[in-house]
């Protein structure tokens, strides 16, 4: 192992690293579109139409706990992808499930508290301010959807393949992108929640 190159196994070959180049640009692309959505948030969040405003919706507790499964999750990918490169298909993959299982948790967390809000009549219909904020919510809880989806299927991928500069490719990639929505959501809770509860 130790006479073999130092790059990384995700990164050897001119096909891998161009994939995950282009997979950097690709995330450029999203971080356009979370701009925008966090600017049409920004105009929209005092337009509140006589509806609830943020102060008044917001909880504490579970915004608290959605943002500890997310953020653990990072971790739990960075682990991955440290035993991956390691060679260690088994711990991969466990700590991918784990992964998913906090992804799931958060999903499952914003889905409870946007149907807590439509209860408290707070709908994307509401008002400028509920429309942007679901608008930006949801943008990013589909995203974080379609990543387990994606990490599921990268899991079976392993699971028959091993790790393989192939599969290591797919799985760092994979990777890149759960890190870059954990960042987006630390924006989202602080200028969208913290800032709202004040």
């Amino acid at each position: 192992m130790s006479s073999q190159s130092t790059t990384p196994l995700e990164y050897q070959g001119q096909q891998n690293q161009m994939t995950i180049l282009g997979f950097w640009i690709f995330l450029g692309a999203e971080i356009v579109l979370f701009s925008t959505l966090f600017a049409s948030y920004f105009v929209l969040e005092h337009n509140t139409a006589g509806g609830p405003t943020g102060e008044e919706l917001f909880m504490l507790k579970e915004v608290l706990i959605e943002t500890f499964l997310l953020l653990t999750s990072s971790f739990t990918c960075g682990l991955a992808i440290h035993e991956m490169r390691n060679g260690n298909k088994r711990d991969t993959i466990v700590w991918l499930i784990v992964t998913l299982l906090l992804g799931l948790g958060f999903v499952y967390m914003e889905i409870s508290e946007f149907i807590h809000y439509v209860h408290e009549g707070a709908t994307i219909q509401t008002s400028g301010f509920l429309s942007g904020f679901f608008t930006l919510l949801g943008t990013h809880g589909l995203h974080v959807s379609l990543g387990i989806g994606w990490v599921t299927l990268l899991i079976i991928q392993m699971m028959k393949r091993g790790i393989t500069p192939v599969t290591a490719r797919k799985v760092f990639v994979a990777s890149l992108y759960w890190h870059f929505l954990d960042v987006v959501w630390i924006f989202i809770f602080t200028f969208v929640y913290l800032k709202g509860m004040m």
